[in-house]
């Protein structure tokens, strides 16, 4: 047996790597494929068979990592299946899941079993051999990503009636695949072992998910007793890692105590048990807001940990000899698929542009999908390792296609809200103000005095302070597209809302979906709603913590305050683009300024460039500068030639 010593190498060693995989494999991102499969493909290549970093003896004695990581796993799945956001589109989330769950695990199990005589290690393994692979890989590809799903749909900003069913559908078959894994799996076992189908497994099945069902409800207890204590995150979230891997391992010790002296092994599928105590957190407890962000927070290392070590596990020498039973997997699968999304959808009552379509949002399958897999390969030696090394093979290909089908999906039913790629028609110095009242009034004036054309948006007929008539104000009934677009926000350089947080919120999300206006500024009433502002790129003034850092500068750097708030006699700052064609390329030390002109920063495509002497300007570039009123227009027109 490796001493500890040893193991305290190994797992040295990996953890080396798996940090470098996990920086390596964010430039999977850029080419928009998840950091899960750059994950893998580290692996593979840290792996044994390319440039063995990773051996395969630190592959064997490491495999407690894959405990700690499928344990977070499930809590992870479980915090997610939060039960009260599900209400309104609970039908077809319903009809979708069994839909799914019952097709494509009926149709993938028989498919699979027809193929394992193509598969050189399963086609001389005897036939129940070949029952408990298909209902294994069956279950497996059951299985859908909520992380990959919600990451598209944030990408997007997708909502609607589609999106919500497929994020519904999603976390709830991760939930239901657990459970009917543990009865497969269990199946499986008395399938190798040669144990005869009777009223003792039926016993031993139902005393098992008996006890799976009690061990969760007190695991959910312990783990809100543990979050509930005053300490640092890092603590809880370990103690809850360590809670989790103690669950595998009573699952072990349970199972040779009971087969050593009782009829038959009793299994209490680990992950079940992981599960339903997150789920007792999630739903019927007060500790759900702290519960998630200690999830969210784990995440990141203990995937990279897990992914990495699984993707050094793939045997690339099964992999190139059955390329084309994976990919026939991955056609088997994606068929099932398509079948039962059209039947769930069709039952539901969905629409059929939903129907046609819904298969492409199921694809990508999950990180939990890979946490049975493990389990699979280190339960049943001689194939089990070949197994996973397959159907990971169709992971990945699932993970390459999944993405970008499931964003046509959501563009085709109309749920996307991205800013369209096109640039709107924008005129320069031109600002719409929404809302009318002392601060909006004085803000159009000071605008004014500084050269801009200013419109006043008025949404009620509520009483207004006197507008001077060199100040142009529109009132409209409503805030939509059409009457956005009336008051001339597709052409607005900048847009103010100084209304409600609602109505700031609803003009900032149709000029930003329909009309891409990169300057929209809001002031802000209530400081719970700043996060859904930011999403949007919105700037955003909040009137009390405004005034605070307003003092705070006054008191620290009273000139340079007084200078950008316009306060020095005769100064002032502007930003100007460089337009003129014999100015770029030169160096900012060539410009010949006026002297009391000073360049405070200079912006590139929308990114903030540190410069010096020596940088080189662009056409295009915008610089803020400050000086006199009299030079700032001199520089303008000098810049704009």
């Amino acid at each position: 047996m490796t001493d500890i010593r040893q193991i305290l190498i190994y797992l040295t060693a990996f953890l080396i790597v798996a940090v470098a995989a996990n920086q390596i494999s964010k430039l999977f991102l850029r080419i928009r494929l998840p950091l899960v499969t750059g994950l893998l493909v580290i692996g593979i290549i840290a792996g044994p068979d390319i440039l063995g970093l990773i051996s395969n003896d630190a592959v064997s004695n490491l495999g407690f990592i894959n405990d700690f990581a499928l344990a977070y796993i499930a809590l992870a799945v479980g915090s997610e299946l939060y039960l009260n956001e599900m209400r309104s589109r609970i039908k077809s989330i319903v009809y979708m899941t069994a839909s799914q769950m019952i097709i494509i695990f009926i149709l993938s199990s028989l498919g699979i079993f027809f193929l394992t005589g193509l598969i050189p290690f399963l086609d001389v393994i005897k036939i129940h051999h070949r029952i408990a692979v298909s209902i294994l890989v069956g279950t497996i590809f059951v299985a859908r990503s909520p992380a990959s799903a919600i990451a598209v749909v944030n990408e997007l900003r997708a909502r609607g009636p589609f999106t919500q069913t497929v994020l519904g559908v999603s976390v709830m078959k991760e939930f239901l695949v657990i459970i009917l894994f543990a009865l497969t799996f269990a199946t499986a076992l008395t399938l190798v072992k040669g144990i005869p189908f009777n009223l003792k497994f039926a016993e031993s099945l139902a005393i098992e998910l008996v006890l799976a069902f009690f061990l969760g409800y007190l695991f959910g207890k312990i783990l809100g007793l543990v979050i509930s204590i005053n300490t640092r995150s890092w603590i809880k979230t370990s103690v809850i890692l360590l809670l989790g891997f103690g669950i595998f391992r009573l699952s072990h010790f349970l199972r040779e105590i009971t087969g050593e002296n009782f009829f038959a092994e009793i299994y209490v599928e680990p992950l079940l048990v992981c599960i339903l105590g997150s789920l007792f957190v999630t739903n019927y407890s007060a500790h759900r807001p702290e519960f998630l962000k200690l999830m969210k927070e784990a995440g990141p290392p203990v995937y990279a940990v897990f992914f990495t070590i699984i993707g050094s596990s793939i045997s690339l020498d099964v992999v190139a000899q059955t390329w084309s039973v994976a990919l026939i997997l991955t056609v088997i699968r994606l068929v099932s698929l398509i079948i039962a999304a059209f039947t769930g959808g069709f039952l539901a009552g969905d629409p059929m542009k939903f129907n046609k379509v819904a298969w492409a949002a199921y694809i990508s399958p999950a990180g939990v999908s890979i946490g049975l897999i493990a389990v699979v390969a280190a339960e049943f030696t001689g194939w089990g390792e070949e197994l996973a090394s397959i159907v990971l093979a169709v992971i990945i290909l699932n993970q390459l296609i999944g993405p970008p089908l499931f964003k046509w999906a959501i563009f085709y039913v109309g749920e996307s809200h991205v800013r369209p790629d096109i640039a709107f028609t924008e005129l320069k110095g031109f600002a719409l103000i929404f809302g009318v009242e002392n601060q909006s009034v004085a803000l159009a004036r000071q605008l004014k005095k500084h050269g801009w054309n200013v419109r006043l948006v008025s949404v009620d007929d509520s009483p207004v302070p006197f507008v001077s008539s060199d100040i142009e104000m529109i009132k409209i009934n409503e805030i939509n597209r059409d009457t956005l677009k009336q008051v001339g926000a597709d052409k607005a350089e900048s847009i103010v809302g100084m209304m409600s947080d609602d109505e700031n919120f609803r003009i900032c999300d149709l000029v930003y979906e329909n009309y891409g206006t990169s300057e929209m500024v809001v002031r802000l009433n209530q400081g719970i709603n700043f996060g859904k502002f930011n999403r949007l790129g919105v700037k955003i003034v909040e009137p009390s913590t405004a005034i605070v850092s307003l003092m705070d500068n006054f008191i620290r750097t009273p000139q340079a305050t007084s200078l950008l708030l316009g306060l020095q006699e005769g100064q002032d700052i502007m930003e100007i683009e460089l337009c003129n064609p014999d100015l770029h390329g030169l160096a900012l030390r060539d410009l010949r300024l006026p002297h009391d002109i000073i360049i405070l920063s200079v912006t590139r495509d929308e990114q903030m460039i540190i410069s010096h002497g020596y940088t080189r300007l662009r056409r295009g570039d915008t610089l803020t500068m400050v000086g006199s009123r009299k030079s700032l227009q001199e520089v303008k027109r000098k810049f704009e030639k």
